[in-house]
């Protein structure tokens, strides 16, 4: 980030007043990727989803082999978990968060699609959604740095990463929005912000996706 800065930013002699604005924009790049996480909301609806997910469906059926494949591979340590997932519904992301912190794995940061009103995307933000920064170069410049410096700290803390690779209801192919994630995640393995990735491939189906 300091590098992108530098190079944005050649022509200042580095006063305080310049890096307080720059300052300033990191923030503000940083705060439309992720918000610190409600205790309280997450308590919420940790209580609340059981309930919902039971008027919507018959039963949530997990493969019970895979998953304790996925709780071993969560004792790994140093190593960070990062889902690749099937998208076909805006249930999945609270269903699979539920899912893992329910078995212990703990509260993963689900990469959500921007197509959200400010309000949902602000409560997604506190029960651990992340987004892209809406910045038009995103590959370029200070935003992507900051988007690679967040991804790297994600992955260094060993929080576990949702990445949806389509959009529900789309063809089969991989979304723009996962493509940049992915990104991100490939060159932190490439400039050694961690020694491994565990990749896991989750599928979710529905009788009738709701």
């Amino acid at each position: 980030v300091q590098d992108a800065v530098s190079g944005q930013d050649s022509g200042s002699r580095g006063d305080e007043g310049s890096w307080q604005h720059w300052k300033e924009k990191i923030c503000q790049i940083l705060g439309e990727i992720q918000a610190p996480l409600s205790s309280l909301l997450l308590r919420l609806c940790h209580w609340l989803l059981p309930k919902l997910l039971t008027r919507l469906f018959l039963s949530v059926q997990l493969h019970q082999g895979q998953l304790e494949m996925v709780l071993r591979a969560a004792r790994t340590t140093e190593v960070p978990l990062v889902f690749l997932c099937s998208h076909q519904s805006q249930v999945d992301g609270p269903l699979l968060s539920f899912v893992l912190l329910s078995q212990g794995i703990g509260l993963p940061r689900v990469a959500v699609s921007a197509w959200t009103s400010p309000r949902l995307r602000s409560l997604l933000q506190c029960l651990g959604g992340i987004f892209l920064p809406s910045w038009s170069q995103l590959d370029e410049g200070l935003p992507g740095a900051v988007l690679d410096a967040y991804v790297q700290e994600v992955l260094r803390s060993r929080q576990p990463l949702v990445l949806f690779l389509e959009e529900p209801s789309a063809s089969l192919r991989l979304a723009d929005p996962a493509r940049r994630w992915l990104l991100c995640v490939l060159r932190a393995l490439r400039d050694g912000a961690v020694p491994d990735i565990l990749i896991v491939p989750v599928g979710i189906a529905y009788d009738m996706a709701p």
